[in-house]
């Protein structure tokens, strides 16, 4: 298994692959990023093997895949797949969930182990922690800063259910941005009607009466391909407004934008 993770890290050098690619996803960042909101015990579990992606303790004994990183830890390892070879009980180690991911509080090296003798499932016994951001998605540490700026912008931009899931972005940034554009569309609206207007309701109208509209008329007009829906939508507003200089939508801006695309 060492030299397993020599080799391995070798190959990602020789691809070069990110530096994160074989490090652990440390959990306080994950749950930081995502938005801790609560957590509950669900008790012993069978869980698979390759759901392990990381520490509670963040340490640097074992890489992504809990081989060991260096010789400190071969007598325990050997110890234990000793008793694991004889058919020995081995306790459950505990774990917490988030999504589909489990990070590991107690047992590294058993599931070291696991990992060494090609075990499918583990027995743990599981937390969940409850998040404000969903972790699917999530494979390296390098996605963190996404999950952390669309946990910012939801805050700013409460929206909820189907609105929620339509808006994804690539780009961390562009969650800031869109969030400004959202601000600077709600301002508007409380000009226009002369009243104010909390974020939840600001958010779900521009949800309906901006969002919906403009990237059901982009679809149209074929204007959008590779990228997702928003962020067709932040494209497509900054060229309306550096062009026209207007945040108005007709058949005028429409041609400009398909002219200025091509």
């Amino acid at each position: 298994m060492r030299r397993r993770q020599v080799l391995s890290r070798l190959g990602a050098w020789l691809r070069r692959e990110p530096d994160d690619v074989n490090i652990m996803l440390p959990f306080d960042e994950v749950v930081g990023a995502l938005g801790r909101t609560g957590e509950k015990r669900l008790g012993l579990r069978v869980i698979p093997l390759d759901s392990i992606v990381g520490s509670v303790d963040r340490t640097r004994d074992f890489d992504r895949r809990f081989r060991p990183t260096s010789g400190r830890a071969r007598e325990r390892w050997e110890r234990l797949a000793l008793a694991q070879r004889r058919g020995e009980a081995i306790p459950p180690i505990e774990v917490y969930r988030v999504g589909d991911l489990h990070f590991v509080s107690d047992g590294h090296h058993r599931v070291s182990v696991a990992h060494a003798l090609d075990l499918k499932t583990i027995d743990a016994y599981v937390t969940e922690i409850v998040t404000r951001v969903s972790a699917a998605g999530i494979r390296y540490r390098g996605d963190l800063i996404v999950k952390d700026y669309r946990r910012i912008f939801l805050d700013r931009v409460p929206l909820r259910g189907e609105a929620r899931a339509a808006i994804n972005l690539t780009a961390p940034w562009d969650y800031a941005e869109l969030s400004e554009a959202v601000e600077a569309w709600g301002f508007r609206l409380m000009q226009d009607e002369r009243a104010f207007l909390d974020r939840q309701t600001v958010a779900a109208r521009w949800y309906a009466e901006e969002f919906v509209p403009v990237t059901t008329m982009l679809r149209q007009a074929g204007m959008i391909d590779t990228q997702t829906e928003a962020e067709a939508y932040l494209w497509v507003i900054a060229e309306r407004y550096r062009l026209i200089r207007t945040h108005r939508w007709d058949d005028e801006v429409i041609t400009a934008l398909r002219d200025r695309r091509h």
